[in-house]
């Protein structure tokens, strides 16, 4: 987390920066029950993610949408609250990813390429 936080205070203003922690936050308390099969905490793998968007060039409603896209699938969380929270946008994008492991795909790299293509 604190490698993450210095990395988007390197690029993002400080409001946006707080928005992040705050979409962290919450991310964090809606997986703080559960874990990977590896027995690491659970939100290692949303953080991860928005790594990988931030390595991307990505803006900070597809960072909050990384750090959030298991939240409506694996938590009590809605899309509504979501929306209330962080706006209808990240809300959007996180609806929109919780969808894609519903399509199937003829490979692997369709699939990755869809997923980028969304973002």
């Amino acid at each position: 987390m604190d490698d993450f936080i210095a990395r988007i205070e390197k690029i993002y203003p400080p409001e946006q920066v707080e928005t992040l922690k705050q979409v962290y936050a919450f991310a964090q308390d809606a997986h703080k029950d559960q874990r990977r099969a590896s027995g690491e905490p659970y939100i290692v793998h949303p953080l991860s993610v928005a790594n990988i968007l931030l390595d991307l060039g990505m803006d900070v409603d597809a960072i909050a949408a990384g750090l959030l896209h298991d939240v409506i699938e694996d938590t009590q969380y809605e899309y509504e609250d979501i929306a209330q929270r962080f706006g209808n946008t990240v809300a959007m994008l996180v609806e929109g990813v919780s969808k894609l492991d519903k399509l199937n795909f003829h490979s692997r790299q369709v699939m990755q390429a869809e997923n980028l293509r969304k973002m």
